[in-house]
């Protein structure tokens, strides 16, 4: 019985897989088999090195797979050899050495500024309480790029209108300033005069319930996807959106990606940097719709 056969009996007789999940191992295993068959040198599961594992998933690239395909597919015969090497069917495992490809992270989802400035300039935002914190919270997302977490974490005392910057405390309570400008300056004074007006207020945080006590985080990403879908028909609508869409923004105008990074609190330009990628596929599409034969 081959090596592939005696790990698919494993997976199904001792592990108690199930029939989907050991059909995938079998076709991924399938196909690694009809590659390396028809090479020179008649290799077999026992004698396969390094190189044509390298090699096979470098076809599989051009082929057009996905990276996600090729590191499920290497994560196959990784647990296969892993297998064969302690049952000592094998003498070495010719996979310990190779690394899976890095898997594409998705482009951040975010709104054109366009659909922004129809949201928040809209007449549909009413004079009551409930409105009124809606388009706050909305608007403090697009302008300070604040996490949902950050946002409820707000007090009183964090908004500071002289300076007009927001003292947040972000992930492992590290703290951080951010600025922000006389629109949304004067959009917080307004909320603050109805809450203070109506609200009975219960707790110190600045952003209450019509009961008086502090949003949680359902009730805000409810309020946030209600009014996105306004101007968005994208399936994925909440207040990170509005996070990326601030990020978007602010390097789409000229801000350094150092400069962003403060201002989202990430530990890491690494991470900033994907929105790089966003702005580029926005102006490339931005350039594809004004040139369409281009």
């Amino acid at each position: 019985m081959e090596i592939k056969d005696r790990f698919l009996d494993y997976l199904k007789y001792e592990l108690n897989r199930s029939p989907l999940t050991v059909a995938s191992y079998s076709e991924d295993f399938k196909m690694f088999e009809e590659y390396f068959q028809a090479l020179d040198g008649q290799p077999t599961w026992e004698t396969i090195d390094g190189d044509i594992i390298r090699n096979w998933m470098e076809q599989m690239v051009d082929e057009g797979n996905s990276t996600t395909t090729v590191a499920r597919r290497l994560s196959a015969l990784k647990s296969l050899y892993r297998f064969a090497l302690s049952h000592h069917l094998v003498e070495k495992d010719p996979t310990v050495s190779i690394r899976a490809p890095k898997l594409k992270k998705p482009l951040p989802s975010f709104l054109q500024e366009d659909q922004m400035d129809r949201l928040l300039d809209s007449d549909h935002w009413g004079d009551d309480y409930k409105s009124t914190c809606a388009r706050t919270i909305i608007m403090t997302f697009y302008e300070t790029g604040i996490r949902r977490a950050e946002l409820i974490g707000l007090r009183d005392a964090d908004v500071d209108f002289v300076n007009r910057q927001l003292k947040v405390t972000g992930k492992g309570n590290k703290q951080r300033i951010i600025p922000f400008g006389e629109e949304l300056a004067e959009t917080l004074r307004h909320y603050m005069s109805v809450r203070d007006e109506v609200v009975p207020k219960q707790e110190n945080a600045f952003f209450l319930s019509e009961k008086g006590c502090r949003l949680g985080g359902s009730q805000v990403e409810t309020m946030v996807k209600s009014h996105l879908r306004l101007v968005s028909s994208m399936k994925k609508l909440s207040p990170h959106v509005l996070r990326h869409t601030f990020a978007t923004a602010m390097l789409n105008h000229g801000a350094g990606i150092e400069s962003v990074r403060r201002l989202l609190g990430h530990a890491s330009a690494s991470t900033t940097e994907i929105y790089t990628h966003t702005t580029f596929e926005q102006l490339k599409r931005v350039y594809q719709d004004a040139h369409p034969r281009a």
